[in-house]
C-alpha cells in the first residue's frame, strides 16, 4: 500500500501531518528528554536512534498507508509532539500482530494542555474511517498514569497486563468505533 504523505488531520487547535526531514531536531529534542522517556524504556534517546525513529514513521506511511503524524500547534506551529499508529512487529506475548498500536509522546511544554487527548482522537477518528470494524491496540507502562487517562477517555479499555523487553505493561483495546468519554 502506497501512502497518501499529504495526509493531514486538523483538530481545534492542532495540526497533524506526516514527519518530514525538518522535525528531526524537534522530534531529537523530545525523545531525549528524560520527562517524555521516564515511562518509555527510561533511556534518553541518541540522535542515532531518533534518526532510525524518523525512517520508521516515513516506513510505514510508505509501506503500511499509516504511520505516525507530527503534531504541532495550529496557531503557533510549535512542534507538540508525535501521535499515531504503527506495527513495530514487537516480540511479546499476547501479540500485538494484525492490530494497529496507537501511541503518543509530547514535549513537556505541551503536557497537561488536552493536547494528547484531542490528537488521539483525531487519529482514531481517521483509524476508524481507514479501517472500518477494525480494533486497535495500545500499551502503556503501568506508573505512566497521564497516559493510562488519555487511553481510557479515548475508548482504551484494559486488555491484559504482559511485560515487554523485562518491563511490566499494560496492553489496550478499542473496539472500532468505541465512543470516547
Amino acid at each position: 500500500m502506497s501512502a497518501d504523505l499529504t495526509t493531514q488531520i486538523d483538530t481545534d487547535r492542532l495540526i497533524m501531518r506526516p514527519h518530514v526531514r525538518a522535525d528531526f531536531d524537534e522530534s531529537y529534542a523530545m525523545w531525549s528528554d528524560p520527562e517524555v522517556i521516564r515511562y518509555i524504556g527510561g533511556q534518553p534517546f541518541t540522535r542515532e536512534e531518533v534518526w532510525a525513529r524518523l525512517l520508521r514513521y516515513v516506513g510505514h506511511w510508505t509501506l503500511l498507508g499509516f504511520g505516525y503524524w507530527v503534531v504541532r500547534e495550529k496557531e503557533s506551529g510549535l512542534f507538540v509532539g508525535e501521535v499515531g499508529f504503527a506495527d513495530f512487529q514487537r516480540q511479546m506475548e499476547p501479540s500485538l500482530d494484525g492490530t494497529p498500536e496507537a501511541g503518543w509522546a509530547l514535549s513537556p511544554a505541551a503536557h497537561g494542555r488536552g493536547y494528547a487527548t484531542e490528537a488521539v482522537r483525531a487519529a482514531l477518528r481517521w483509524a476508524d474511517a481507514q479501517w472500518p470494524g477494525a480494533d486497535t491496540a495500545c500499551m502503556i507502562a503501568p506508573d505512566n498514569e497521564p497516559s493510562l487517562r488519555v487511553a481510557r477517555k479515548c475508548g482504551y479499555v484494559e486488555w491484559v497486563h504482559s511485560s515487554y523487553k523485562g518491563k511490566p505493561t499494560i496492553q489496550f483495546r478499542r473496539a472500532a468505533g468505541a465512543v470516547a468519554d
